[in-house]
């Protein structure tokens, strides 16, 4: 055989769309399944023209799902990115979009069974080590797509699927939310907060960069002047968030952040980290709400009624639209620590079935 098939879904999660595999289903080297998944996708090359990816960085992912290596967890979920223009797969950081369509594929490949109109799957991000619940409909016993719930960045209606985070900050920076301790830093002249709630990211004012902060993405992503600014603070700040060299890596994520504009908790323009969201990834979003209800901190500035304990519900602006995160933050011996995180997505099986990589890179058995 001069090809080799293997078993997919492809799946839309949120605002993010790849193929999921079984985890038996790829070769167990990480070396050899990251050559079988670049193989898959067709990278590198920026149509990936012979593969199944969809030549942009959020359609370029996949999801690999497998039974729990963790006690308090129904499946494993390892999140990879899959470069477009380079021949390299990233696991560093974890994807919150993707994650939507966790639940959905571990319930119909038999990893979880329903229990009800709606079945709570506890996901282990192997990525990050840790926790979230998603709570999938399941009318019947079976998996429900359809429904009332509506994302930015999604054409129509779904149903809704409700991720609460477990104990995620700190996740990717050694277990603290403000990876150096403080709610401000000044990294290479511009004073940012570095944050990580299930996504490193670095928080910035636009002024600082001669930005609005209302900028559509595609007028930040020409101006090589800014990208390369952005670039110099990232490097630095990825050694101070305990990330070490940062240059090939795609986290810490950069986020411009300014007032509101259309009467959410804050506007964002979000570098990811070497090109521009048009809108804002899941952990990014977590990250940035928690950022805005947290003292101290840059996003607190600009948002409405400023940092505060307790729940709140914050609307995290971005080009297309808003983001919707649900945070509780209470007191712990003086230092705001959050309780609860979570958020809305949608998710939809697009396809099944196999994709072809060729032979000579895998024969399917070792």
């Amino acid at each position: 055989m001069n090809q080799t098939a293997i078993p997919c879904t492809l799946m839309r999660g949120g605002t993010s769309k790849g193929p999921f595999f079984l985890a038996a289903d790829l070769p167990a080297d990480t070396t050899l399944r990251d050559r079988v998944l670049l193989a898959a996708l067709g990278s590198p090359d920026m149509r990936q023209i012979d593969g199944v990816g969809g030549a942009d960085t959020l359609t370029s992912k996949v999801a690999v799902v497998g039974p729990p290596t963790h006690p308090d967890a129904d499946v494993d979920y390892l999140f990879l990115q899959v470069v477009v223009d380079e021949p390299r797969v990233d696991a560093s950081q974890n994807c919150g979009n993707m994650l939507a369509g966790v639940g959905p594929f571990a319930i119909e490949h038999g990893l979880v069974a329903a229990t009800g109109d709606v079945t709570p799957v506890r996901i282990h991000m192997l990525n990050t080590a840790s926790v979230a619940v998603a709570h999938v409909q399941t009318p019947g016993g079976r998996v429900r797509y359809d429904g009332d719930a509506r994302i930015d960045g999604v054409p129509g209606t779904a149903a809704p699927i409700v991720i609460d985070f477990l104990d995620i900050a700190g996740s990717s920076t050694g277990g603290a939310l403000l990876p150096t301790g403080h709610a401000r830093d000044v990294v290479e002249g511009v004073e940012a907060t570095l944050i990580d709630n299930g996504m490193p990211v670095v928080v910035m004012r636009a002024a600082d960069f001669g930005k609005t902060g209302h900028e559509a993405p595609a007028e930040l992503e020409a101006d090589a002047a800014l990208k390369a600014r952005v670039e110099t603070v990232r490097l630095a700040a990825g050694r101070l968030m305990n990330l070490g060299d940062v240059t090939k890596k795609t986290v810490p994520k950069m986020c411009l952040v300014a007032a509101p504009e259309n009467g959410g908790a804050v506007s964002t323009r979000n570098f990811i980290p070497h090109k521009v969201h048009k809108a804002i990834g899941v952990f990014g979003a977590v990250s940035v709400a928690t950022a805005c209800a947290y003292p101290g901190t840059v996003a607190a500035e600009f948002t409405a009624n400023g940092a505060q304990l307790g729940e709140r519900s914050l609307e995290i602006e971005h080009p297309t639209g808003f983001f919707t995160v649900e945070m509780t933050l209470v007191d712990d011996g003086g230092v705001p620590r959050v309780e609860r995180s979570a958020l809305l997505r949608t998710a939809r099986a697009l396809m099944a079935g196999n994709v072809f990589v060729p032979g000579a890179i895998w024969d399917g058995r070792s």
